[in-house]
């Protein structure tokens, strides 16, 4: 538990013994469950945290407290990590009403059928008096979730922003915000661009000095610094002049191709760099994909298209809707090589996608032919 502002406390837990957020990213410096407590006239509790975390929240909630008794549970987001605990909230302090609009209820009776809910249903634009500090409800729907909403505070200027704004990471493993909050960003609210740029210029009026997501830390400094981002991540616009080149290897060859580029990439002074797909962390290759300008897929072919771990990246690439780039492609093949024809019949559904003229085919290993086109494809990604 720690102070936020003079009333607002953090009372979030952090799991480290979690490997994969919602079963399907690698978290290896865990995550933590915020949850948030106003001490007023009235008191208020911003979100619960995962069930896996119950305990230790109740026992931090209860701290908090010290003695007092809660007025509202305001829910930003229904999902489980952050709204599994509200029986238990409920269990304790029955008196409590539940703060929330009517699509946080209707998920709610879908999750909790057995529980009893004191409601408060909230429309947008509604406010909520504690005394000294007032809130006022901002919804935000699809970022990510249909209910989700944002609670800002008149008085400490503190904005609750439910999942955006979050990132991987366990509060207590110290690390940078930008690389795993744009990791979290795209994978997990990336596809909802439309919907964040609306919340964004939503609450764009309003003076905020801090920013209390539902993941990762409290942001005071620079608010600027974190809302530019979102405003890049969520139009879709390259964050940097660069090359991501991803590439799917059997014997190395089409590896070798794809390193070679990078190499010819950097001793033209352009940012570029590599990811074996079969090896690295899917959601971080996609998160780099959406980090650089221009994105060049090496894949040999195989059973008449792509390596699966090939096909599966550039699948989630459509699903976070990746557009506004530039793509090339790397083809190998001993004696059908037709893997960049499949690449680029993938990508032609995609938004806004550049081709690039230049062709490579790499006919089993490297040689010289092939060598002269990837000097060409370095030239035009250069320009």
């Amino acid at each position: 538990m720690f102070k936020v502002t003079e009333n607002i406390f953090y009372i979030g837990v952090d799991d480290t013994d979690i490997d994969l957020f919602e079963g399907q990213y690698a978290v290896p410096n865990g995550v933590s469950y915020n949850s948030y407590i106003c001490k007023d006239k009235k008191i208020a509790v911003f979100d619960t945290v995962d069930s896996r975390k119950t305990a230790q929240w109740l026992k931090n909630l209860e701290t908090a407290l010290n003695g007092k008794q809660p007025d509202y549970l305001i829910i930003s987001h229904m999902e489980p990590d952050h709204a599994s605990s509200i029986p238990a909230f409920l269990d304790r302090y029955p008196s409590a009403s539940v703060v929330g609009n009517e699509k946080t209820f209707i998920i709610a009776e879908r999750f909790f059928r057995d529980a009893k809910f004191k409601k408060l249903t909230v429309k947008d634009g509604d406010k909520l008096d504690l005394g000294k500090h007032r809130i006022t409800f901002h919804f935000a729907p699809m970022v990510h979730w249909p209910e989700v909403m944002f609670s800002y505070d008149e008085a400490d200027k503190v904005l609750f922003t439910a999942d955006a704004f979050g990132k991987f990471g366990a509060l207590s493993h110290k690390e940078d915000w930008l690389d795993e909050a744009r990791r979290y960003y795209i994978n997990i609210v990336g596809k909802y661009g439309i919907s964040v740029q609306a919340i964004l210029k939503k609450v764009g009026a309003l003076d905020v000095k801090t920013i209390c997501p539902l993941h990762g830390p409290v942001l005071k400094d620079d608010i600027s610094h974190y809302v530019g981002k979102y405003s890049i991540w969520s139009s879709y616009t390259p964050e940097e002049d660069g090359v991501f080149i991803a590439y799917a290897s059997i014997y190395g060859n089409t590896e070798k191709a794809a390193k070679e580029l990078c190499s010819k990439l950097l001793k033209r002074g352009i940012k570029a760099e590599t990811a074996d797909l079969a090896r690295c962390d899917p959601s971080q290759a996609v998160a780099n994909a959406f980090k650089y300008s221009k994105l060049v897929i090496a894949s040999v072919t195989c059973d008449g298209g792509i390596l699966p771990c090939a096909e599966a990246f550039i699948n989630k690439l459509k699903a976070k809707s990746f557009q506004n780039r530039t793509v090339g492609f790397i083809q190998n093949g001993s004696w059908c090589p037709v893997s960049a024809k499949v690449m680029r019949t993938a990508f032609e559904s995609f938004k806004n996608i550049a081709f690039c003229n230049s062709a490579v085919t790499v006919n089993s290993a490297m040689n010289e032919e092939a060598e002269k086109q990837l000097s060409a494809l370095a030239e035009e990604l250069s320009e």
